[in-house]
């Protein structure tokens, strides 16, 4: 899971797992796999850097969830 904040302001949890695209619209429109979509304050790249981040410390044993996307 990732740490992202919803374009009103307050935090939450995705699971990078569930991402189908991320674009700029100019506002960051986060697209899920089940086709919904989420508006998000970080930019695109900080969205895939985080996720990259996540999935490196899966594969690497690495993961903590209290800093994840942090």
């Amino acid at each position: 899971m990732i740490c992202l904040t919803h374009f009103k302001g307050n935090s939450f949890y995705l699971n990078a797992e569930l991402i189908k695209s991320v674009e700029a619209t100019p506002d960051t429109v986060i697209t899920l796999v089940d086709e919904s979509k989420i508006v998000v304050r970080e930019s695109p790249a900080e969205v895939a850097r985080r996720v990259i981040e996540y999935r490196h410390a899966v594969l690497t044993g690495r993961y903590e969830p209290s800093s994840a996307g942090v």
